[in-house]
């Protein structure tokens, strides 16, 4: 925990190694200390134009989905969320649609393999 989930735009990974990509969040998420690095998880998934639209337009975009246990509070929240968006934007300058959202996992509900 946490999971970073990358949709983006197919372009984006023709843009810049994928692995590149997840590694720059990794870092930003770990330089937050909020979390234990070996604990956090990144994924991303490339969409073709076909299968998005972005304001009835084709336009590339990044879109983070950050699911987190609960326990931080809304200015931690927010330092991240900004954190990421700001390395992104760093990375992919052109981009006109770069967002993250944060969510909050709860400690009683959330069940993982070595909890069973």
């Amino acid at each position: 925990m946490p999971h970073f989930v990358i949709d983006c735009s197919e372009q984006i990974i023709e843009q810049q190694n994928p692995e590149k990509i997840m590694q720059l969040v990794y870092d930003t998420a770990a330089a937050t200390n909020l979390f234990a690095a070996g604990d956090i998880k990144v994924r991303i998934t490339p969409f073709k134009p076909a299968y998005y639209n972005i304001g009835n337009t084709k336009d590339d975009f990044i879109h983070v989905f950050a699911n987190i246990m609960e326990g931080r509070n809304t200015a931690q929240k927010s330092n991240l969320s900004r954190q990421i968006v700001s390395q992104l934007k760093k990375m992919f300058p052109d981009v006109p649609v770069i967002s993250i959202n944060i969510r909050d996992f709860e400690k009683s509900t959330y069940c993982n393999k070595s909890m069973v």
